[in-house]
């Protein structure tokens, strides 16, 4: 039996960027699915060099394939909705499709928090003890890093939404999101929801405040190796690679940060943050990542050079 005062809730809405109007909703369409387009095509083309050419495959390039992979993910997680969304009136989704959309959303984003924490520290060591680097960043070690983070953060997220889930929902049926966010859903329920607040901050804190302060520790101690170095141009090439990683380290975590440490009562429009880390950085992590490096551009132009001597030839 449902209590008088409660509402059997089967289902949700999606409030989205529906209090926009239709001409900005269109706007928004357009400039969401370029997102979208850059982001899937630019990781895929990542993802497909850095395995298919034997020479990427090192450690470093190991975790990058893992990002390109992660972050075509994320995105899909969320994008094809909201881009469904901006064009169609009815904006409902099933109660298990929001609990789906959630454990993915929070699996993928909890798996590219650790991944960056370990990608840092790759650099660390390659760049602050690199005779140890072969040792301490084998291939075997970088699989099994692989695999725990994956195990640790299914184990996490399936608990955590299926202690969401399991709450009682009684009130409005809109969700003030584009996508079936943890503090957005929480604000539906009618029961006390503090400790699933608890749960969320404690998981924020140790997934993505503390990856974010070893990440920084890290490029901390890099800065100062490389002031330590004699060549000029060696010194400005590693800044410059910093520099890059750790704006898009900034910009990720800043913004999740900011979302998932908000007070439980708290009125702030999570979409804001949301546009950053769902659609901005996924098509600028190829970008900073990967094609700026040399080994990836010259295999691809390899790759590119004899597919067009080929083409020649028939």
């Amino acid at each position: 039996m449902v209590p008088e005062n409660e509402t059997l809730i089967t289902g949700f809405k999606l409030l989205g960027f529906s209090d926009f109007s239709l001409q900005v909703q269109r706007y928004l369409f357009i400039v969401f699915i370029l997102f979208y387009i850059l982001a899937v095509m630019g990781n895929l083309l990542v993802f497909t060099i850095l395995t298919v050419d034997p020479k990427l495959h090192t450690p470093m390039y190991f975790f990058l394939r893992n990002l390109s992979f992660l972050e075509i993910c994320f995105t899909t997680v969320t994008m094809p909705k909201t881009l469904e969304n901006l064009l169609a009136e009815d904006r409902s989704i099933s109660f298990l499709g929001c609990a789906l959309q959630m454990y993915f959303f929070c699996l993928f984003g909890t798996e590219e928090c650790v991944l960056l924490c370990i990608m840092a520290c790759d650099r660390y060591v390659a760049i602050c003890n690199p005779l140890r680097y072969s040792t301490v960043m084998s291939n075997k070690r970088c699989v099994y890093m692989a695999v725990g983070s994956w195990i640790m953060s299914i184990g996490l997220q399936l608990g955590q939404i299926t202690f969401i889930f399991s709450l009682p929902f009684c009130r409005s049926k809109v969700i003030h999101h584009f996508f079936c966010d943890i503090p957005a859903v929480l604000k539906l329920s009618c029961s006390d929801t503090y400790l699933n607040h608890i749960v969320q901050q404690t998981s924020t804190v140790i997934f993505i405040f503390v990856p974010f302060l070893v990440i920084l520790c890290s490029y901390i101690h890099i800065i100062l190796t490389v002031l330590r170095m004699n060549s000029k141009e060696g010194r400005n090439k590693a800044f410059s690679t910093c520099a890059s990683h750790l704006t898009a380290v900034t910009l990720f975590y800043g913004t999740v940060l900011l979302t998932y440490l908000q007070p439980a009562k708290s009125t702030a429009d999570d979409r804001n943050f949301a546009i950053f880390y769902c659609f901005v950085i996924p098509p600028l992590n190829p970008l900073i990542y990967s094609l700026r490096s040399k080994d990836v551009k010259g295999s691809l132009r390899r790759k590119l050079w004899g597919k067009m001597q080929y083409l020649c030839r028939l």
